[in-house]
């Protein structure tokens, strides 16, 4: 919100908002406390000549293969609104020194792919910069603008992949407790339970969404009296660390065991064979989180705040029907 509306709703004059915000003195405690409340309510918007032509996009880490993706996808949609894009990494014990960095670049909005604590979201809300969460991992709080995948519908839809090869015995290699991985789990069981078969605790395992988590979780349920024909897995690096299991057991991918994995990384076409898996749109979501954020930063009325892109599973090698 601009200041001539935080004016015009505390019913002061546009010099006096001014003075507020530069903590300068004429002002009654009255009058200040009532500017300062709409200012953290609304937020103050400062006007565009006072704001650097960029996005920030920020990061816990830059070191995953899927970091690319998202960047590509900012930059394609910050270019088409003649912006550029600046990439920062927060560690995870200096969020607080990295907003004050953030907040003093003046960026025409913020992308951040993690959640932020409320206090520090609520000082970009007072600096008027548009906050958007990329794909959250938590539940996001009202009001809070992000932007996802249609996780549910891709665990669906990997399942449902298994189902109609003829698999029965469908295991699910889970994640830890993300919202996503949470949703992708919820549309495992959905697809089991749509096609009348019970959801076997024995045939679900939680694992770390790595090579090697899904490479130990995948022993496990190999290691089953009656194993499972066919293994549905949280991403991609754990479906890569099925096929190691699955070597060990003297197993073949897709022969003996069908694997899907979700994201659809670039590794899952270099795998051997190649994976089937869940393409997650990372390219696409990082656009559609920069249309948002911007839009928002041009005080306009969006339809949503919330936007979930949609994911498509895309068949490879390795699945097939099992053997009888």
């Amino acid at each position: 919100m601009k200041i001539a509306h935080i004016a015009e709703l505390a019913g002061v004059s546009v010099p006096t908002v001014s003075r507020v915000l530069n903590g300068r003195p004429g002002v009654s405690d009255e009058t200040r406390a009532r500017v300062e409340e709409l200012i953290n309510e609304y937020g103050y918007r400062k006007s565009s000549d006072n704001k650097q032509r960029f996005v920030e996009l920020i990061f816990r880490e830059l070191e995953s293969m899927w970091v690319g993706e998202i960047i590509r996808g900012v930059e394609e949609a910050a270019r088409r609104n003649h912006a550029g894009v600046v990439v920062s990494k927060f560690g995870l014990h200096d969020a607080d020194a990295s907003v004050d960095d953030t907040v003093g670049r003046r960026p025409l909005c913020v992308l951040s792919v993690f959640q932020l604590p409320e206090a520090e979201r609520e000082r970009f809300k007072a600096k008027g910069i548009p906050y958007v969460v990329f794909d959250p991992v938590d539940d996001v709080p009202d009001g809070v603008p992000y932007v996802g995948a249609t996780n549910f519908k891709g665990g669906q839809s990997a399942t449902r992949h298994a189902l109609s090869l003829g698999h029965r015995r469908i295991a699910m290699i889970d994640g830890p407790d993300h919202a996503f991985c949470l949703a992708r789990a919820a549309g495992y069981r959905s697809a089991l339970e749509a096609a009348g078969l019970p959801v076997d605790p024995d045939l679900t395992v939680r694992a770390q969404l790595t090579r090697e988590g899904g490479q130990i979780a995948a022993r496990t349920l190999l290691g089953r009296p009656q194993r499972p024909t066919a293994i549905v897995t949280a991403n991609d690096m754990q479906a890569l660390g099925v096929y190691q299991a699955a070597r060990e057991a003297g197993l073949r991918v897709p022969e003996d065991l069908s694997v899907v994995g979700f994201d659809d990384m670039p590794v899952a076409v270099w795998a051997d064979p190649p994976l089937t898996t869940v393409h997650q749109p990372l390219s696409e979501m990082g656009a559609a989180a920069t249309e948002l954020a911007l839009a928002l930063g041009r005080g306009e009325r969006v339809p949503q705040l919330g936007l979930e892109v949609a994911t498509e599973l895309v068949v490879r090698q390795s699945t097939a029907p099992p053997r009888s």
